[in-house]
């Protein structure tokens, strides 16, 4: 969403956009890449494709809304989300390295999907959890590029 905004608004002013586009570009190609790899992790079906076109129905105009009227507001919630985030792939990456949980039962031994291996360049022996880790270590980066992107101003050259 920021990235389309941004690139539009640079061709309506005719500005340059301080090099913010590449960055809000690579954000959103590595979370779509997390996507595909939960979702060919868990061989999603029809109907989980179905909620996950209407996610994005849903959400794409009300975040466009957003970002038109406050795009510092956005990007400090995208910057909390996946802080959130960042706490939940802890909390899973600990069950399942942790003996006797129902994660370390189910999960340890899963090798880790090829399309993970082929981004993450992971060694072809890589469990799920080592998935896991490559996408905690993403989302704290995110995190750390919205706050950042949060507390500077429109014109500011991307740092």
């Amino acid at each position: 969403v920021a990235a389309g905004f941004r690139h539009f608004q640079s061709l309506r002013s005719l500005k340059r956009d301080y090099g913010w586009i590449p960055t809000l570009l690579e954000e959103a190609e590595n979370e779509r890449m997390h996507l595909l790899v939960c979702l060919k992790m868990f061989k999603a079906n029809f109907i989980t494709r179905c909620l996950v076109v209407s996610a994005q129905m849903l959400m794409t105009p009300f975040l466009m809304l957003v970002y038109v009227v406050h795009p510092k507001a956005m990007h400090r919630f995208v910057g909390y989300l996946e802080e959130t985030a960042c706490h939940t792939y802890v909390n899973v990456i600990k069950h399942i390295e942790t003996p006797g949980t129902k994660l370390n039962r189910e999960w340890k031994d899963l090798a880790a999907p090829p399309i993970a291996i082929g981004y993450w360049r992971l060694p072809s022996d890589a469990k799920w959890v080592d998935t896991l880790k490559c996408i905690m270590a993403d989302e704290s980066h995110h995190r750390d590029v919205n706050h950042t992107f949060a507390d500077m101003k429109g014109d500011d050259p991307n740092p």
